[in-house]
């Protein structure tokens, strides 16, 4: 038999096919494999990232398993530093040489100038070395740490402004427990982030009944609702207490957030029923009986052509005002109006039960703002029982006279006024105050002190009434006219 050409030997030396041997090789690459099942089997996988890609060496031999390791250490001791790039080896044995580059340690690997890096450089380089995958730490590790905190340490941490989970304490008896840790820290910032986590995994059954044994956390939790303006709960919470006045006036307080006035007037309407106490079921009463008057008023003068709304024009709806700007504008645009109509400022004062002195100083503004000085009379004029007409007022001349200054009443009218005053002292201030000239002379002529006469009337314009009527008054004295005003004068002269 010819013996084989050397071409041949050589092509079935670098082929990746090989010549048929009856040399059994079963028992090496079966004791590959199960040495391969036995690392594999200790291995924890790797992470998502990395589960979808595998890495092989150039042989097609995933890198990490035995079969590679070991061709990469046989490879190290025989190749020593040789440089140049290893050929593909198609034979299974152990004694061949197996490639030294893997692909991740080509794409990992330093390169050098004009050359790839030398096998057993990139074997030493330990960051690059690969025998097993690593056997990672957990994801899960120190990721439940703070959900197993007991109730005392959360409320710790939550004072520190430390992390915390509130999400374990599942239970309800947990929930309580975490509340009371909360309640005997006294931080009120801890207390009501326990109350929202409560409220939003507890039934308002639940948490109502547990708050009443607990009035601390009740009172944040009522504040709470309070701030937040979680108003229908709140009505709620109050009435599971058996607190019906308060639920009632927090029911009440709802009509705020009402801006339709016929709705308001509804539910006004509907809280006359609820449990007040008697002053607070007196005012919803006065509350919505106001309302709707306000709204008839309101409807008539906006189609009013009377002379006073041309002369005067509205400057703003009467919807929603006070009782005692209502009354304003009562006594400003429908003054001297029958009892019996909505808008005359006797019906609103008998309804409303104003009193006289508060009747009498908003009237007189408002008919003071009008100029009707006959209206403003009218206020304060009485009869006694001879008949006598009389001028009494319940809040003091003084400040009658104040008030029609405001509003530029004329001097005779402020001086109609000062002489009603009763206290000499504040006469005479409110007359030398507002320029009153005949009050003034009149009182110094009646303390008979010719001295301050003496001293005003410089302050007066030659020629002027008051002026000549100090004169006349000062040369009465000497003339003998006045014979206790001249003694005065006397006594004042020796002393």
């Amino acid at each position: 038999m010819t013996r084989a050409k050397p071409e041949d030997d050589e092509y079935w030396n670098s082929s990746k096919f090989k010549a048929f041997t009856f040399d059994d090789e079963d028992d090496e690459f079966s004791q590959l494999k199960e040495s391969k099942r036995a690392v594999n089997s200790i291995l924890v996988d790797e992470d998502e990232d990395e589960d979808d890609v595998e890495r092989v060496s150039w042989s097609g031999e995933p890198v990490g398993s035995i079969s590679w390791s070991v061709k990469e250490t046989a490879s190290s001791i025989r190749s020593g530093s040789e440089q140049s790039f290893p050929k593909i080896d198609t034979t299974p044995s152990l004694s061949k040489q197996g490639s030294g580059y893997s692909l991740s340690s080509l794409f990992k690997a330093k390169s050098k100038p004009g050359a790839f890096q030398s096998f057993s450089e990139s074997f030493s380089d330990t960051s690059f070395r690969t025998y097993a995958p690593e056997l990672r730490k957990p994801k899960s590790d120190g990721k439940d740490f703070v959900s197993d905190l007991s109730p005392e340490e959360t409320v710790r941490r939550m004072q520190k402004g430390r992390p915390f989970s509130l999400e374990k304490f599942r239970s309800l008896q947990d929930k309580l427990l975490l509340l009371d840790e909360a309640v005997a820290v006294y931080d009120g910032n801890v207390i009501t982030a326990v109350l929202i986590f409560l409220k939003k995994s507890l039934s308002k059954e639940i948490l109502f009944r547990e708050l009443m044994a607990r009035d601390v956390a009740l009172r944040h939790y009522v504040h709470y609702l309070k701030e937040m303006g979680e108003q229908k709960l709140l009505v709620e919470l109050l009435k599971a207490l058996g607190r019906t006045e308060d639920m009632a006036l927090m029911h009440y307080k709802e009509h705020l957030n009402i801006k339709d006035e016929g709705r308001r007037r509804d539910f006004l309407k509907s809280c006359l029923s609820l449990p007040f106490s008697q002053d607070d079921a007196t005012h919803v009463q006065d509350h919505y009986t106001l309302l709707e008057r306000q709204i008839i008023i309101e409807a008539s003068d906006k189609k009013a052509d009377a002379e006073i709304f041309k002369k005067f024009p509205r400057k703003a709806s009467i919807l929603n005002m006070p009782i005692i700007t209502t009354l304003y504008y009562s006594c400003f645009y429908h003054y001297g109006e029958s009892e019996g109509t909505f808008s005359s400022p006797s019906n609103i004062r008998k309804t409303f039960r104003i009193s006289e002195k508060q009747y009498i100083l908003t009237a007189l503004g408002a008919r003071a703002k009008l100029k009707s000085w006959f209206d403003v009379d009218s206020l304060f004029n009485t009869k006694n029982w001879l008949g006598y007409t009389k001028k009494k007022s319940p809040i003091g001349f003084h400040r009658v006279v104040d008030i029609l200054h405001k509003n530029s009443a004329p001097v005779q009218v402020l001086q109609e006024y000062v002489n009603l005053i009763d206290d000499p002292d504040l006469k005479l201030s409110g007359a030398l105050k507002y320029k009153c000239h005949d009050v003034v002379i009149n009182t110094y002529r009646d303390l008979k002190d010719r001295q301050q006469l003496i001293v005003y009337r410089e302050k007066l314009e030659r020629d002027s009434p008051e002026y000549r009527k100090i004169q006349e008054l000062l040369n009465n004295v000497v003339r003998g006219r006045e014979p206790l005003l001249l003694s005065h004068f006397l006594i004042h002269s020796v002393v």
